[in-house]
């Protein structure tokens, strides 16, 4: 009974197809839709309708929102026209999918937290679907023929299913890689770790290399430690708090470069001006990989160390109270 109601072998020509109506306009789709990357666009375009959501819903949320909720509504507009272009224009899917992806992680950062990750998610595997997407020639319409997606799995469609992978081995290799050339023995800290200000700073090559202890007199005090090539610190501003006396350095501007390495007790700010969190040992830890783009604002530390092999400084002042 069962082989009874399969109809002869063919697209179009099952069951279902036979049920459902409208087979020449779904025949039409199915053809449209085999010679681009529909299901990477698609995805694509709903992360970028999920990062609308929050921004578009009542003035009193996007009010206290702010910022934040206007760069939501940018970052979903650019993510849906770069769901549109795939779909459109599926000869550009390589250089569309690579803005995407950026824009999808730089979510994180700049928006609620990638819409609650479900929009960055989005946009990170519809990125990934498009750019791994390959035509090949139909072979029952020869060279000149309609292009149509290669389904045995191999080549880069392959490469399009590891791409996420990938991106979080990377993350992982780049955690592991700071952690082992972290230094084996950091030098002896101040009893009171000063306390550090600077109105912006810009890290280059920013890592997390984990929480370790660096000895003290009073015994071992727990770290954060953050490693990076550089980095420009404005209107910086240190002041000691061990002591009756305060002492403190101040300068228009600092520069660290070589392997500069912090170990710090907390660590708080502003990510891009908008995300204002607080890193510590105990509480928050610091994401393993900071894109080289980020930078934060109203910074306040307790700088335990700081090691650096070469520094610059512009306008510094000693002051003491």
């Amino acid at each position: 009974m069962l082989l009874g109601l399969r109809g002869p072998a063919g697209p179009g020509s099952g069951w279902l197809d036979r049920r459902l109506p409208l087979p020449g306009p779904r025949r039409r789709l199915r053809a449209w839709r085999r010679t681009r990357p529909f299901w990477g666009g698609l995805l694509v375009i709903l992360g970028g309708t999920e990062l609308l959501l929050v921004p578009l819903s009542p003035l009193t949320v996007l009010v206290s929102l702010g910022l934040g909720g206007i760069a939501a509504i940018g970052i979903g507009l650019a993510l849906i026209a770069a769901g549109l272009f795939l779909w459109l224009l599926p000869q550009t899917r390589a250089y569309v999918s690579i803005h995407a992806l950026l824009l999808s992680v730089l979510s994180f950062v700049a928006t609620n937290l990638g819409g609650f990750l479900v929009g960055m998610l989005l946009g990170i595997a519809g990125s990934a679907l498009a750019f791994g997407w390959t035509p090949r020639p139909d072979p029952e319409a020869g060279e000149e023929g309609l292009y149509v997606p290669s389904l045995d799995g191999s080549g880069p469609r392959t490469l399009a299913a590891a791409l996420p992978v990938v991106l979080l081995a990377s993350l992982v290799a780049g955690t592991g890689e700071a952690r082992a050339a972290a230094p084996a023995g950091p030098p002896m800290a101040a009893r009171t770790p000063p306390t550090v200000t600077t109105a912006l700073f810009a890290p280059q090559g920013f890592a997390f290399a984990g929480v370790t202890h660096v000895p003290t007199v009073d015994g071992p005090l727990k770290v954060l430690v953050l490693r990076m090539r550089a980095a420009t610190l404005t209107d910086y501003e240190l002041r000691s708090r061990d002591g009756r006396e305060e002492y403190g350095l101040a300068a228009k501007r600092l520069d660290l470069s070589g392997d500069v390495t912090l170990y710090l007790t907390r660590f708080s700010g502003c990510i891009e001006g908008l995300l204002c969190v607080t890193f510590s040992p105990d509480g928050l830890p610091a994401p393993p990989v900071i894109p080289p783009f980020v930078f934060m604002t109203r910074v306040s530390a307790e700088q335990a160390l700081v090691t650096s092999d070469v520094i610059k400084t512009d306008n510094l002042r000693l002051v003491a109270s």
